[in-house]
């Protein structure tokens, strides 16, 4: 697989061409201190795999990857942890955080290599939504549609944009029913679609409708390394 780094200080290039040259499967076709040179040669060349610095002279990393119409598989690299979700809602592979580790590195590039730089809805699970019985109607939920999930003892209340619902199976059940989909268990009473995350303050998750979900001691580590490491 190709790839290029985008990356102004010279000590954080030496560490990268270092580890893609240990890494043996990488071949680096170019290194960049000014992305404005990377957008050219990127109109000019396919390329699969790009190291992105997030502070960056004239442009920074977040905007140059809003600028690009094709976008390669991405691995944002940088010194500060708030920029974690923006990548995430960029959906890159990765996000490694400075210093990091050559294992840290591999681990970010093991994903590229079972991942595909454009998914497909025929990538998701066959199963896109549920029915759920309230009196004597059926209720379509489309699981795109879920903010977050709450156990409600045995029930289950599904959050929804402006309403919500109660269904008569656990969080359990709908843990199962969204297994492939991008929610993500961080409480013992919580299940949250990450795509809806707005920031994460302390040990609470704001949404972007402005709901706080908590994160629960047992899952706060998960979380924190999936999504902010």
């Amino acid at each position: 697989m190709n790839c290029i780094i985008i990356e102004d200080q010279p000590p954080a290039q030496r560490i990268l061409r270092k580890y893609i040259e240990d890494q043996g499967t990488l071949q680096l076709l170019e290194v960049f201190s000014d992305p404005t040179k990377a957008l050219t040669y990127l109109q000019e060349n396919e390329i699969e795999l790009i190291f992105l610095d997030i502070n960056l002279p004239k442009l920074s990393g977040i905007s140059f990857l809003k600028t690009l119409q094709k976008r390669p598989q991405v691995i944002l690299t940088t010194a500060y942890s708030e920029y974690a979700l923006d990548g995430y809602e960029l959906d890159v592979v990765d996000y490694l955080l400075k210093p990091f580790s050559f294992e840290r590195f591999l681990k970010a590039v093991s994903k590229v290599r079972s991942s595909k730089t454009e998914p497909s809805i025929a990538d998701l699970p066959a199963r896109r939504e549920h029915f759920i019985k309230i009196g004597y109607e059926h209720i379509r939920i489309a699981f795109e549609d879920i903010l977050f999930l709450a156990a409600d003892g045995d029930y289950c209340e599904i959050y929804l944009q402006g309403k919500k619902h109660l269904s008569s199976e656990p969080l359990k059940k709908w843990i199962e029913l969204l297994e492939g989909w991008d929610f993500f268990r961080v409480h013992k009473s919580y299940v949250v679609n990450v795509h809806q995350i707005e920031k994460v303050t302390g040990s609470q998750i704001v949404l972007r409708d402005g709901n706080s979900i908590p994160i629960g001691r047992a899952y706060k580590e998960d979380f924190m390394a999936k999504f902010l490491s």
